[in-house]
């Protein structure tokens, strides 16, 4: 009896090895892309577009556009066996109507001015405050309608941290700032909601601090903000049996860094870092270094992030793409394919048969 019940034992191991294997082998790298869907639908302009992203292998697509777009977009994707993602700008609400009536729901910077009144480097900069229990109950209902939509591999995050307390190297000269320090425009969320609370647990007001930019403590705390705000969503959606992705920075240490998004203690179903090396004045082996750090980092699956326009040169966006599978990462999203010269989709269609190779 005990033979028969440890041979049994042994086959169900084995028999879980072998599926394990081929789902490893299955599991093929992705190419996806960034998608603008724009405020109308039009179905002979989505079939075109679907039948390009296919012609280049690309079978997902994170696509901004409403509910209601993206339910008319999925049945079409289906059959070229597309899976589309809801692109959703979650704390990032320029143009917001309903938001813009609650002054109070955004965030506020170390020098006390509202994101609403204003917008650190650019216009379209509008930051809600994962402070405010309003705010946060109307971004999480915000991803409770994209969450409704049938068919949609993920909820896909997007602005999901602070504005950008240090912007990349290449940035800075564009807005004519040499950002050595945290400068107290762009030092988010001094919300009172968020002082009061520090000030509850450790009895001083960050606003007070002469360096706040050296506590750990008040670092930690607006971090946890952000994280609460994301596992509180991923909780509700995996209850309804669906997806939460999001669109993050580099890797986690660096992410902390420059916008207080501590993605590694999110419980993703997978990550797109935006690997944009041009942004930080670094070569394309950055991509691979950016990759390995958040493989590494995190338990979920990383989609490396490429932008386009900084990977002109076929044999750069080649490498970009190779070194991003080499360093761990389970597939590559540009931004955008539909920004693609006609040598850079060239570079697509070589790899097509390289991904189902290696």
């Amino acid at each position: 009896m005990k033979k028969i019940v440890l041979l049994a034992i042994l086959t169900l191991v084995i028999s879980c090895h072998q599926k394990e294997k081929k789902q490893e082998k299955s599991a093929k790298f992705i190419f996806s892309s960034w998608v603008h869907a724009g405020k109308e639908f039009k179905k002979e302009t989505w079939i075109k577009k679907l039948d390009f992203y296919d012609s280049l292998g690309i079978s997902e697509i994170l696509i901004g556009g409403s509910p209601k777009i993206l339910e008319k977009i999925i049945p079409l994707a289906n059959k070229k066996n597309i899976k589309i993602h809801g692109w959703m700008w979650t704390l990032n609400r320029p143009g917001d109507t309903i938001a813009q009536k609650h002054p109070e729901w955004y965030a506020v910077n170390r020098n006390g001015q509202n994101s609403l009144e204003y917008n650190a480097y650019v216009n379209y900069y509008q930051w809600l405050s994962p402070f405010h229990p309003d705010a946060r109950k109307y971004i999480i209902n915000n991803a409770k309608k994209m969450m409704a939509v049938k068919g949609l591999a993920s909820v896909h995050l997007d602005y999901v941290r602070y504005p950008d307390v240090i912007l990349g190297a290449n940035l800075q000269p564009k807005y004519n700032l040499v950002q050595e320090t945290e400068m107290p425009e762009y030092d988010y969320d001094y919300h009172p909601i968020a002082r009061a609370g520090f000030k509850k647990i450790f009895d001083k007001d960050p606003m007070g601090f002469k360096h706040p930019e050296l506590s750990t403590e008040w670092r930690q705390y607006r971090l946890n903000a952000i994280t609460s705000l994301v596992n509180e969503i991923i909780e509700i959606a995996h209850s309804k049996d669906k997806k939460v992705t999001a669109a993050v920075f580099p890797f986690p240490e660096m992410s902390r860094q420059m916008v207080r998004q501590a993605w590694n203690d999110w419980s993703l179903d997978a990550a797109y870092p935006m690997l944009y090396q041009n942004f930080y004045r670094e070569n394309i082996n950055w991509i691979g270094f950016a990759t390995k750090q958040g493989v590494s980092d995190v338990a979920f699956p990383i989609i490396s992030g490429l932008y386009a326009p900084a990977l002109k040169d076929p044999k750069d966006l080649e490498k970009a793409i190779k070194i991003a599978k080499e360093n761990g990462a389970k597939g590559i999203s540009i931004f955008t394919a539909d920004g693609l010269t006609k040598k850079q989709q060239a570079v697509f269609v070589k790899l097509k048969k390289w991904i189902q190779n290696n």
